[in-house]
């Protein structure tokens, strides 16, 4: 669910959202240096180095810590750049997480979270680890127990760019806010949507595709789309039955993020 219930004076957007975490991930490997430099050890293609997020959250880091220390990241990049499985965010949430504990930062998880959400809205989700309702410009956050469903994700061969769907003219911005129970009693609308499928024929033909074996939606702004199912096996039939015109994932969906098992 994405709801655009209002616009802020300085351009970001007041939403409701729910966010859950999926068993595919990143992984990074974080290596101690020596001389102070924050490095990545392969760029991803088509991010300059200095804006990758991983990089920006490390430094922003070091830089509120008061702290000198260097690392070489690695990343082994599994979710798709573009798609909307928030990849770049939890990214980010995990590079604070992860240098604060081997640098000895000694930072809140406020503190992180705060570091985080001026990296992207939805980065203090992923610090906190836990599934939630959101509101404000996504930082706003409520635990909530949901049904750990069984996903197929369609990837579509598309990027979708979040800043052109909130600045596009046609995104309606004043929409009623909603509460938690009427999420629960069905109301999951993606207002986004419209925008998307309009400026995306590939998220319309995807979304075409999962509607003939489950009920489709968006993911955030997209591009990905899922449909959600009882068990792995019902799954995993569906994802057959798309064949092999697309690019799936069957995932589990997590009420806490892998990443807290980690740092316990």
């Amino acid at each position: 669910m994405l709801r655009i219930v209002g616009r802020r004076e300085d351009g970001y957007h007041l939403l409701q959202t729910v966010f859950q975490f999926i068993d595919c991930c990143d992984w990074l490997t974080f290596t101690p240096r020596d001389d102070g430099e924050v490095r990545l050890e392969q760029p991803l293609p088509g991010v300059p180095e200095e804006t990758d997020l991983t990089i920006r959250a490390a430094k922003s880091l070091r830089a509120f810590a008061g702290i000198q220390r260097g690392v070489t990241i690695r990343i082994e990049k599994n979710l798709p750049m573009g798609g909307g499985l928030g990849g770049g965010s939890s990214d980010a949430a995990t590079t604070l997480l992860a240098l604060n504990h081997l640098w000895s930062a000694g930072l809140s998880i406020l503190d992180l979270k705060t570091l985080g959400l001026a990296l992207g809205a939805d980065v203090p989700v992923f610090i906190e680890g836990v599934a939630a309702w959101a509101e404000g410009v996504g930082e706003h956050l409520t635990p909530l127990e949901l049904d750990e469903a069984w996903y197929v994700v369609i990837v579509p061969p598309c990027h979708v760019a979040t800043g052109r769907i909130f600045n596009d003219p046609d995104l309606t911005r004043n929409n009623p806010p909603i509460t938690i129970r009427d999420f629960f009693e069905g109301q999951r609308d993606n207002h986004c949507l419209p925008v998307v499928a309009m400026a995306y024929p590939e998220v319309t033909a995807a979304l075409a595709a999962l509607s003939r074996v489950g009920e489709a939606r968006l993911t955030g702004t997209g591009a990905c789309v899922f449909a959600a199912y009882d068990t792995e096996g019902q799954a995993l039939e569906a994802a057959e039955r798309l064949g092999t015109d697309w690019r799936t994932l069957v995932v589990r969906g997590l009420n806490r993020s892998p990443l807290l098992a980690y740092l316990t």
